[in-house]
């Protein structure tokens, strides 16, 4: 069995689509807004993004063994 993150398979699906989502919009703010709010966009980006691979992290560690049996 593998282990599990953090996040379920539906919150991760939706964490996908969030970094997608903010990676997409940031290169079209930058080109429709004058000022840097776009930026605010590649943060977003950034931390969904650092949030799945955290939880690919936890879901690769080997499995602990119980030696207690």
């Amino acid at each position: 069995m593998r282990d599990a993150g953090f996040l379920s398979e539906r919150q991760r699906r939706f964490a996908w689509l969030g970094f997608l989502l903010a990676a997409f919009q940031a290169p079209l703010a930058a080109k429709l807004i004058d000022d840097a709010s776009w930026f605010f966009a590649v943060v977003v980006a950034l931390l969904v993004a650092t949030v799945i691979v955290a939880d690919d992290a936890q879901r690769r560690r080997p499995e602990a063994v119980d030696y207690a049996e």
